[in-house]
């Protein structure tokens, strides 16, 4: 019943994928091949032992004179290396038992491996992702004193200046080992192919494994004479780094990461692209065409990468969901989700982890990639771009931050007169640019039957976001506002309904079907002052939107206010859960279509309870033509995938004509 129309391709089929691996370059094009990809290995490092490593030696020495603390060890291979360097001139036994008495911070799995072959105790394993700020952290935790004790890092090609940095800043006298440099491979070959593939737009995805790789790959590149070429080749691909460390260094150098795992191992790198590489590969390849001056508008970009003329607003136009907005009969009930590119999702959850929340909003090609994703995991009827109602308020200048635990916070809320002359203005082009071009992208990346829905907040929603600063149960400070001076409480609401138009307007234009216009906290009004306070406002943001196109207006706990909403515009109205979805239908009229209404925690039960709930509501609609099934609120983060897909299969399947 699922009505996209080809099913997406899964792991890296089809996908040529570049490799910098030198060591273990065999495993990884092997991983690449066991997901579908076609691997191409371009080693870029070449780790050569020192021959004479007067380091080494010393670091034996002050060891075995008992003049060393306690010991950094960072890599398996450098462990290794170290004693090979130093067991000609001491007997390995007494380095072993000098290396016992003192404590040990080992860093990554292998080198735990390693040390538990030579019957070394481990003092602190360092958890992942192993970066100097974990291996700080960790000796801190375990109270391991510093001030003026001796520490040996044993290093692997390059020194790390920040690890060396917070030893001392803790008071040791730190000692650096090298045990091998990097240099370039002998035969540079693969690499030199590599980049010009990539110059070419003939690779997907580029997976990076250490720092020094980015290095190598530019240093080459630049005696091609082809690093500008490079850099463009790999804005136009997937690139993915293995961990923090590797990360770091990309941006250092000016790249742009896209993808990077929870575990920073090459495992956990090959299933994390493949869960995100078509998608993205879709969305990087719709921006190589826009640029070239294909826009959403005439042109599609198919899976095999060609151009073709568009046929989507056809397919569009007699999707299930565009029809059940304009009330007319549908093969089944449609359905989406909101917040259905969320914290449930794994695949969400991949991308959120390395970013901010906003950070994430401002990123056009991750925003867009979550959005598309969803849809594909899912199965749902249509898109919802990837952003929130806030971003709107961002350029005001009110000092906007997505804080951990408490949601977004207003730093400097407006609750006067004066608090609102201090309000940037808003060009909505250009200080929401990033948000239109998240639509393109995702306009040209979903299948071409699968409507987007832009959205905004409400402005009273937005308003009192403003005013209270944050989350609030009582609005007392909106209210006092309302209440004591509705000058400026409409002044500021006039504002605020010309940026949302505006805003949902630039939506549109960007290629989105369906505005959905979101008053999540409206529902804490009387209808008097709904019709006094905010009914003129939100009237004011739909007629000026485009028109032709299908409206959603949605609210929460607003039983009591459904005819002010029916009158303050919309095609179709959505309903939470706390109303009988036939009898809200009824007081609306079923001159407009309704959206819902499913309690977001009944996805919480086992999935015949959600079949038996999901039941009720569909009776309730008596499949009559403008319903689209959705919950009352957004899905919670600790939904199930599975049981959100048992409710889009029950309600496909129960409802087909």
């Amino acid at each position: 019943m699922n009505q996209i129309i080809t099913p997406p391709v899964t792991g890296l089929t089809g996908l040529t994928v570049v490799s910098f691996e030198s060591r273990l370059a065999t495993a990884m094009a092997d991983l690449i091949s066991r997901q579908g990809g076609i691997p191409i290995s371009a080693p870029a490092v070449r780790e050569v032992p020192l021959a004479e490593n007067p380091d080494a030696l010393k670091f034996a020495r002050e060891l075995l004179a008992g003049r060393i603390d306690m010991i950094v060890l960072l890599t398996g291979v450098g462990i290794r290396a170290l004693l090979t360097a130093i067991e000609g001139a001491y007997p390995r036994a007494e380095i072993l038992a000098a290396l016992s008495r003192i404590p040990t911070i080992v860093r990554g799995s292998k080198s735990q491996t390693v040390l538990r072959e030579l019957g070394v105790p481990i003092t602190v394993a360092v958890p992942e992702p192993n970066t100097w700020r974990e291996i700080l952290t960790a000796i801190d935790d375990a109270a391991i004193p510093l001030q003026g004790r001796r520490v040996a890092i044993q290093e692997y090609g390059r020194s790390n200046p920040e690890l060396v940095a917070g030893l001392a800043a803790r008071g040791a006298s730190v000692m650096r080992v090298s045990v091998y440099r990097w240099a370039l491979p002998e035969d540079c070959g693969p690499l030199r192919r590599a980049i010009t593939a990539i110059t070419l737009r003939e690779v997907d995805l580029v997976l990076f494994t250490t720092a020094v790789q980015v290095d190598h790959l530019l240093q080459v590149a630049a005696e091609s004479g082809l690093e500008e070429s490079l850099r463009a080749g790999l804005r136009d691909a997937v690139v993915a780094s293995i961990g923090p460390t590797c990360s770091r260094a990309m941006r250092e150098h000016g790249l742009v990461v896209d993808l990077e795992p929870e575990h920073p191992k090459m495992g956990p790198l090959i299933l994390t692209v493949a869960r995100h590489a078509h998608v993205l590969r879709r969305i990087k390849r719709a921006g190589v065409v826009r640029g070239a001056g294909c826009g959403p508008a005439p042109c599609e970009v198919r899976q095999a990468g060609e151009v073709r003329e568009d046929r989507s607003a056809e397919l569009l136009q007699e999707s299930a969901f565009l029809k059940a907005c304009r009330l007319e009969p549908t093969p089944y009930t449609p359905i989406w989700i909101m917040r259905q590119a969320g914290r449930y999702l794994q695949e969400y959850r991949e991308i959120r982890g390395k970013l901010s929340f906003l950070e994430l909003c401002h990123r056009p090609d991750l925003a867009a990639e979550v959005a598309v994703t969803a849809v594909e995991r899912l199965g749902v009827d249509a898109a919802i771009i990837f952003g929130d109602i806030l971003l709107v308020v961002e350029p005001m200048g009110v000092g906007l931050e997505f804080t951990k635990g408490d949601g977004p916070v207003i730093h400097d809320p407006v609750r006067s007169g004066a608090d609102l002359k201090r309000l940037q203005p808003v060009d909505v082009q250009e200080s929401l640019s990033f948000l239109f071009e998240a639509v393109r992208l995702a306009r040209a990346a979903l299948p071409p039957n699968i409507p987007l829905i832009g959205f905004a907040g409400a402005p009273f929603t937005l308003a009192s976001y403003l005013v209270e600063g944050r989350g609030s149960r009582q609005y007392h400070h909106t209210k006092s506002l309302m209440y004591r001076d509705p000058g400026a409480w409409h002044a500021l609401m006039e504002r605020l309904s010309d940026i949302v138009s505006g805003y949902l307007n630039g939506q549109i234009a960007a290629g989105a079907q369906v505005a959905q216009l979101f008053d999540s906290w409206v529902g804490c009004l009387s209808p008097d002052d709904y019709r006094e306070f905010v009914l003129p406002h939100t009237k004011r943001v739909i007629a000026n939107l485009t028109p032709g196109v299908p409206v959603i207006h949605f609210g929460t706990d607003t039983s009591t206010l459904l005819p002010l909403i029916r009158e303050a515009g919309g095609n179709v109205i959505g309903l939470d859960w706390r109303v009988d979805l036939d009898e809200a239908w009824s007081r609306l009229g079923h001159e407009v279509g309704v959206q819902g209404n499913l309690d977001p925690m009944v996805l919480l039960a086992e999935p015949d309870e959600i079949r038996r709930q999901a039941g009720r509501i569909l009776k309730r609609a008596a499949k009559r033509p403008g319903h689209i099934f959705n919950l009352g609120h957004g899905v919670l983060p600790q939904t199930p995938v599975d049981h959100l897909r048992a409710l889009i299969d029950y309600v496909h399947e129960e409802t087909a004509r």
